[in-house]
């Protein structure tokens, strides 16, 4: 078996290093617990930045991954393929009445550009509005909608014609929402920027104001979406439909996976060549989201991830806001923020000496994206006292 010294010089040695690298070697998964190579289990917070909401290693999921690797691996979709029907079947299930034109990709990035084409193509016009504090990828279309100015200043110039707005702020968005805009783009809950949820008033003027002046609007539910905020998509919770939304980390059950998802009266966006992806809808990525997807409806995973969310943030507020680092607690469901008085990430560092892996967003907020499989012991005997431990919580 390869060492764990010889891991870590092999990836250090070899590979960019364009991620922090915390000193853990993690080997193994099962539900919601990961395990290092010497052997100690951590309660995963982190899940793959929200892919793993499933649950690690679903029984399900791998069952139908064990199936198609013996079967088919690679199907363009220039050809039909039984994996990628049963996929679309299952998807179908899941998705609002309006809903039904799916633009298969990798990645929730690659779902972002095929937007950001498809509403370019649509419209036939080039402005784009997305907001402050959004983080939509980092592909060079998807960088130019992200606003976060630390992703985007080493790259620029990027794509012309896109603007930014504040977050949340209704009043700006009658002078912002204008009739030369192909799209809008936004986050029902900006996850990287901090945990921020949309406010229902912003979203439904945002709707209000786009239909009036002919402008698309896209839903990013990369990380929100497939039952993480108690709805399987967060924009059930606001009462407001875009016209096209991207998807991608937990729709796959940990393999690779991104989908645009278009009303179907915009019909067929593209024509042939104008878009593709080599391994979009691939048989293995469609076998292991197809299962999530009967995983997602059998499990009741929305209704779960709602109360297990109500449960741990009302936990968090009675046991460590008296911390002195503590501002407020944030979220919905199970994407979940503890908004501090300093940086956050010297505090994930911490969490992981205690057997908890978390996240950052923005500068000062600790995210917590378990999967749908956390419990009440896992809250009460793991998270909550490491937490207690890691904010100096005085009792």
């Amino acid at each position: 078996m390869i060492s764990r010294d010889e891991i870590i010089e092999l990836e250090r040695s070899y590979l960019s290093q364009y991620y922090r690298k915390k000193n853990l070697v993690l080997v193994r998964g099962y539900g919601q617990y990961v395990w290092d190579i010497d052997g100690n289990m951590y309660l995963d917070c982190n899940t793959g930045y929200g892919v793993a909401f499933l649950g690690h290693c679903n029984k399900k999921i791998v069952n139908a991954v064990k199936e198609q690797v013996e079967k088919l691996l690679v199907c363009p979709m220039t050809f039909y393929n039984d994996a990628r029907a049963r996929f679309l079947k299952n998807f179908s299930r899941i998705l609002p009445p309006k809903f039904g034109k799916i633009v298969l990709q990798n990645s929730g990035t690659e779902a972002v550009e095929a937007a950001l084409k498809a509403a370019r193509k649509y419209t036939k016009k080039r402005g784009i509005l997305a907001f402050i504090g959004s983080f939509h990828g980092r592909t060079m279309g998807a960088l130019s909608v992200t606003g976060n100015e630390k992703y985007r200043r080493p790259f620029e110039p990027l794509l012309p014609d896109v603007k930014f707005g504040r977050f949340n702020v209704v009043h700006d968005l009658d002078k912002l929402v204008t009739e030369d805009l192909a799209a809008v783009i936004v986050e029902p809950i900006q996850g990287e920027g901090g945990v921020n949820p949309a406010t229902r008033e912003f979203l439904k003027e945002l709707r209000r104001l786009t239909e009036e002046r002919g402008v698309l609007l896209i839903f990013d539910e990369v990380q929100t979406g497939f039952g993480r905020t108690g709805s399987i998509w967060a924009f059930e919770n606001y009462g407001v439909e875009p016209d096209m939304f991207t998807v991608g980390k937990a729709v796959g059950g940990g393999l690779p996976i991104g989908a645009l998802v278009i009303r179907k009266d915009l019909g067929d966006i593209f024509e042939p060549g104008e878009h593709g992806s080599t391994f979009g809808g691939n048989p293995l990525a469609m076998a292991a989201a197809a299962a999530a997807c009967e995983v997602l409806l059998e499990d009741d995973v929305p209704g779960k991830a709602k109360e297990m969310g109500e449960y741990i943030m009302k936990k968090i507020e009675n046991e460590i806001s008296s911390s002195r680092y503590y501002l407020r607690v944030k979220g919905m469901g199970l994407m979940i923020g503890i908004e501090l008085r300093r940086e956050a990430e010297p505090f994930v560092d911490k969490l992981i000496e205690k057997r908890v892996l978390a996240l950052s967003a923005g500068k000062t907020t600790l995210r917590l994206l378990p999967p749908y499989l956390i419990n009440k012991r896992d809250v009460e005997e793991d998270l909550i006292p490491a937490l207690i431990d890691v904010l100096e919580v005085k009792r």
